[in-house]
């Protein structure tokens, strides 16, 4: 006998509707829910190290360095400091912050971060596009390079093989110590989110240490996933009183030999040496 088309398609509709009903009263074991993965987060990654600041000396800044770049190079203490027509690059006595030789950049140049490269300083500029190479003994100009973008901070990594600078964002660009032209790149994230305004850079033991801006926090960076594995506290470093007339914490140097590190900031009245223990 032949069926009505219209018979049939209510009797699957039936068929259908009983086979899910069975599934929801626990007769066939439900689809497992699917859980959504955030990008950058890895299930396996260790939790960020929460570290602080112990501070083993306190040395006298120029407070009217802006800083922006600070490397120590044998008993060297190198600082690059910025504002339009205040930018420099000093070479100060540790012990005394005395400035023992400056240099001034363009008066239209806003100077940046810095990295002591063997015989070479390497100085970045803010909005303007140019990076200095300069002679670390006379600080004179030997080359003058382009890039795109902002200059914010910039480092080396140990083998001298590659530059690491930052550019506001959350990215840090590698590039050819001797062309500065770009190798590749990197997102910083924390805890899978992009962790903007990553400013002065400083490279030890494969990892790179990074001012926040705007904040008393440091960072260290793994530079191969751009996962912050580490990040200190760096504030309660000066009084109240000496607070009035400050600018943000920035410029951190590691000291050769040792796991201590310089630490300042624009405008402070001191700069210290100090170690990154765990947290309390």
């Amino acid at each position: 006998m032949l069926l009505d088309r219209r018979w049939v398609v209510a009797l699957l509709t039936a068929v259908v509707a009983v086979a899910a009903t069975a599934g929801c009263t626990g007769s066939r074991s439900a689809e497992p829910a699917l859980v959504p993965v955030v990008p950058g987060r890895a299930a396996s990654a260790a939790p960020t190290e929460q570290l602080r600041v112990e501070v083993l000396a306190r040395y006298p800044h120029d407070t009217a360095a802006f800083t922006q770049g600070l490397e120590l190079a044998g008993s060297d203490l190198y600082e690059g400091t910025g504002q339009y027509g205040e930018s420099e690059l000093r070479v100060v006595d540790l012990a005394s912050g005395t400035v023992r030789r400056r240099v001034s950049l363009p008066d239209t140049a806003f100077g940046e971060g810095i990295t002591v490269l063997e015989s070479r300083v390497w100085q970045i500029t803010w909005r303007e596009g140019v990076a200095y190479e300069r002679d670390r003994e006379t600080l004179d100009v030997l080359r003058e390079v382009t890039y795109d973008g902002e200059g914010w901070g910039i480092c080396h990594d140990d083998a001298g093989d590659r530059l690491v600078m930052s550019d506001g964002t959350d990215r840090l660009t590698f590039r050819d110590p001797a062309t500065f032209e770009p190798t590749g790149s990197v997102t910083v994230t924390r805890d899978g989110t992009p962790l903007r305004d990553i400013n002065e850079l400083e490279c030890v033991d494969g990892q790179v240490w990074a001012n926040v801006w705007r904040t008393d926090e440091i960072v260290r960076i793994d530079p191969t996933s751009g996962q912050v594995v580490a990040e200190v506290d760096a504030g309660d470093l000066l009084t109240g009183a000496e607070q009035a007339g400050v600018d943000v914490l920035n410029g951190i140097a590691a000291v050769p030999g040792t796991d201590d590190f310089l630490i300042t900031g624009k405008y402070w009245p001191a700069l210290f040496r100090v170690r990154f223990v765990p947290g309390s």
